[in-house]
Formats: structure tokens, C-alpha cells, sequence
């Protein structure tokens, strides 16, 4: 690893050579002169803070020869710089990457230590609620692209002196900044190990997908369709999971921080229920429980019970199709599935002012016409509807689209096998959740295996002041709260 020298020039050669200073525009490097000693400041431009360096260059140029002497850095960093955030470093790939992620090195002659001063900022929005994560009453802040800004917000509803972010980097070229955070004195101690060890062993030039990239990295089920993590952009919620015991990894430039391990039931809670009462909360949960199942299940039962009428009782013979439509019925619903998905597609990328134009053409234009012209029956609207919902109303973004899956799976097995391939399908997909671990915790936890009293909380949503012990499935060093 190469160092500093005592010699200025080299050092300024070397780093500007490094840095790009010359061919990228906004790498700079100025040339100064304090107290009859050379110095070499380099840093990007849109990263210094302009007010906080004309405070410090301004008092430097008062300075004498005298008060430098006989070891300015020693001098600089306890006298005469007071800004808060200062270090002495002698790498020189510790300078370049400082740099390049924003502090401003200044380099001395005569000094083989240069200074890093973090006197940087961002380009940055302000912490708004999240749109997947909206409540009618609760706090409005909501994770930011900053990091620093992230583990603010968090500190702010956590202040236990326990809690840690332990800072790592990712990407050999991008050097992506990653915060493993946790509470000391109740996560489990080689939980925290195994997360900072698997994020260690990433070997790649860059994350720039952030969080998205370093999750396949850390889970090998890159395969299974359903979340190994859960994400969250709401700083409550992230604080709720460190106080029972989880471990949260932060990571630069996105707004979704992870929330490990966790389990099937960790993706159908939303913190809308525990901003009501109990009772209104439980009866939420369920309302949400019950579009869950709608979503994946009524569209391959109803199928199903077209193919094979004999299923339904006489009341509810009305069921079935009554115009059929000119095409089969799994092509009318793949159709139907696609578009839907085409139209979500659509709408992100549409702009707001146009998004009451495209629901038109999407409910008149296309949905209308389509059953008009035989394309689509009734009933397939109907139902899709149903599911779309039952899909929207989903707390996690990623586990609705594994739902998805899971239900394209069950209609075509469904449409070649009928009854028992209904039967057969969703089999697979109960054995998969079940051999399904995440960081060793099994994902249908409390139910397999049994935990009453936990499973029951998920049920009823139980009051907070009942809630006295911490999931034990987590290892909590402290399982009491």
C-alpha cells in the first residue's frame, strides 16, 4: 500500500494522477499556502461544504510560521482547524477513496500524514413519508437516499447506547457505504456475525442497485420467489425490529433499509394497525389477511369450479361463466394478468397529470371493449379485480409479486389438472415455505414450528403493553422487554 511522503510534490503528482484531477471536471485541486508552508487541497466538486472551508482557509491564512511549527498536522488538527470531523491518514488509498466519497484532503509539505476533513454534503431530499408505506395517523418522516441521514432518523427514535452501525464498504470500484446496525446487549451475537461476514466476502466492482444487489449477495435463494428480507422506509418501523432483536443493514444512496431475519408473517403486518386501537387493528389485519388469500386463491378456485361444476352446491351454480367469450379461459386470464401488470408498469412511468387519462383508457377504452367484443368474459373482470386488489393491499412491495407468482402456478395447474393438480399446487408451495429458511430462521415461524403465543399476536393483534417478551426465534440475549 502505498504511502505519503514528506515531499509535497510527489504527493500532489500521485494523487492528481489518481484522482483524474484535470480530466474530470470536478475533481480540484487547489494549491495553497499557510504560514510559509505549501499545502495541497484536493476534493470533487457538489461534496464540500463552500461555507464551512472559506471559515477554516479564511483562519489559516492568519496563521505564522511559528504556529506551525514544529508538527503542523498535530498543530492543525488540535488548534487551528475546529471543525469537528478530523483525521490523520497516511494511506494513500484511504485518501483517494475519502475523497472520492466526499471529505477534502489537505496535504502538508513536509508532513507524510495528510488531513481528511468531512466537511461534506449531498445532494439530498428531504425525509417524506414513503408512498408503499402510508398511515392515516403516524409520523410522516420517511428514509432518505443519505445514509447519515437514515441512521439519524433511526438514533432519533432509538437513543440506547447500546445501539450500534458499524460501517463497512462494498464494491471495489464503487465502494458503496453499508451500515450493519443492531442493539448490542440484545441481538444475537453470531446472527450480527454471520450478516457482517457474508457482506465481507461480496466480490464484485459495484452495487449501484444498492440494497437489491448486496440481498442476493447475502441470501443464495436467489431462486425462490418470496423475500428473504423484508424492506422498510419508515423509521418507526425499522426502530420497532432492532428492539426485538433484528439486525438491519443500511446501505448509501437508497431508501429502503433490510430488516433480517425475517419470516412469512413479517410481510403481512403494516404499522397502520398499531397506530388504532387493538380491537380496529386486529379487525385491519384480517380485512388484510382475508384480500391476501382473495388475491391468491378465488381466481384458480373459480376456475376450477368452471371446469368441474359438479364442485359447487346448487346455490351458487350462478358462479360459472355465463358468456364464455370467444377465446379459452386461461388465455383470457394470462391476458388479463399481463395487463394488469403492463398498466402498473405504465402508471409508474406515466406522469401524475396524465394518470386520470390512462385510468380511462384503461376502464373504458380497454376493459369495456374487451368484454364487448368477446375478448373477455364478465366474470374474468371480475375476479382479476378481485385478485389485483387483494394483490395491491399487500404491506410488502416483493411478497406481492411472489403471490403473483404462486398464483400464475396455480392456474396452470389448475387448467391441465384440474382438482388434483389444484391440490398438488398448493402443496408445493406450503413444502417450499416450509423448508424455506431465512439466516437460519425457518419462514413459517410461529407456525412451523408451533409458537401459540406468538402466532396468536400475529392473529389478534395483541396491545402493546402485552407485548413483555421478545420473538424467540431471534436468540434475543435479553427476551424480556
Amino acid at each position: 500500500m502505498t504511502e505519503l511522503t514528506t515531499k509535497l510534490d510527489e504527493n500532489v503528482a500521485f494523487l492528481r494522477e489518481a484522482l483524474g484531477v484535470g480530466k474530470s471536471f470536478d475533481v480540484i485541486h487547489r494549491e495553497l499556502e499557510f504560514g510559509g508552508r505549501k499545502f495541497g487541497l484536493f476534493f470533487v466538486d457538489g461534496f464540500a461544504k463552500d461555507d464551512v472551508m472559506n471559515v477554516i482557509t479564511i483562519h489559516l491564512a492568519k496563521l505564522d510560521r511559528e504556529q506551525l511549527a514544529p508538527d503542523a498536522v498535530s498543530k492543525l488538527i488540535k488548534t487551528h482547524i475546529g471543525y469537528l470531523e478530523v483525521e490523520k491518514v497516511k494511506e494513500m488509498d484511504k485518501i483517494i477513496s475519502s475523497v472520492l466519497a466526499g471529505p477534502l484532503a489537505l496535504v502538508i509539505d513536509g508532513s507524510d500524514e495528510a488531513l481528511m476533513i468531512d466537511a461534506r454534503t449531498y445532494p439530498a431530499r428531504s425525509p417524506d413519508e414513503p408512498d408503499i408505506e402510508r398511515v392515516v395517523r403516524g409520523a410522516r418522516d420517511g428514509f432518505t437516499e443519505t445514509l447519515i441521514f437514515n441512521t439519524a432518523l433511526t438514533r432519533r427514535r432509538l437513543r440506547d447506547p447500546s445501539l450500534r452501525m458499524e460501517y463497512m464498504q462494498v464494491g471495489k470500484r464503487s465502494k458503496t457505504d453499508v451500515v450493519v446496525s443492531y442493539l448490542e446487549d440484545i441481538a444475537d451475537p453470531e446472527l450480527v456475525q454471520d450478516i457482517k461476514d457474508r457482506i465481507e466476502k461480496i466480490e464484485i466492482d459495484g452495487v449501484p442497485m444498492a440494497e437489491k444487489s448486496i440481498e442476493e449477495f447475502i441470501f443464495d435463494k436467489n431462486w425462490n420467489p418470496f423475500p428473504m428480507v423484508r424492506y422498510t422506509e419508515r423509521p418507526d418501523v425499522a426502530a420497532v425490529h432492532l428492539l426485538e432483536g433484528h439486525v438491519l443493514v443500511y446501505t448509501d444512496t437508497s431508501p429502503s433499509v433490510m430488516i433480517t431475519p425475517t419470516t412469512f408473517f413479517h410481510h403481512v403486518q403494516h404499522a397502520e394497525e398499531y397506530r388504532q386501537k387493538p380491537v380496529v387493528g386486529a379487525y385491519l389485519r384480517w380485512v388484510r389477511f382475508i384480500a391476501m388469500l382473495a388475491s391468491v386463491f378465488i381466481l384458480p378456485l373459480w376456475m376450477l369450479v368452471v371446469f368441474e361444476p359438479q364442485l359447487l352446491p346448487k346455490e351458487l351454480e350462478y358462479i360459472g361463466v355465463n358468456k364464455p367469450g370467444n377465446i379459452p379461459l386461461l388465455v383470457q386470464i394470462l391476458f388479463a394478468e399481463i395487463g394488469i401488470d403492463a398498466l402498473r408498469m405504465a402508471a409508474i412511468h406515466t406522469p401524475s397529470s396524465l394518470a386520470t387519462a390512462l385510468g380511462l383508457i384503461a376502464a373504458l377504452m380497454i376493459g369495456q371493449v374487451a368484454v364487448e367484443v368477446g375478448l373477455l368474459s364478465n366474470e374474468v373482470i371480475l375476479y382479476i379485480s378481485i385478485a389485483a386488489i387483494g394483490t395491491f393491499a399487500t404491506p410488502s412491495y416483493e411478497f406481492s409479486l411472489a403471490t403473483r407468482i404462486v398464483r400464475l402456478t396455480l392456474l396452470f395447474a389448475v387448467a391441465f389438472f384440474h382438482l388434483p393438480g389444484f391440490i398438488m399446487a398448493t402443496a408445493v408451495w406450503f413444502v417450499l415455505l416450509m423448508f424455506t429458511k431465512s439466516l437460519g430462521t425457518p419462514y413459517l415461524w410461529p407456525l412451523l414450528p408451533l409458537n401459540a403465543r406468538a402466532l396468536l399476536d400475529i392473529i389478534v393483534r395483541s396491545p402493546v403493553p402485552a407485548k413483555t417478551k421478545r420473538p424467540k426465534i431471534l436468540n434475543p440475549q435479553d427476551p424480556t422487554r
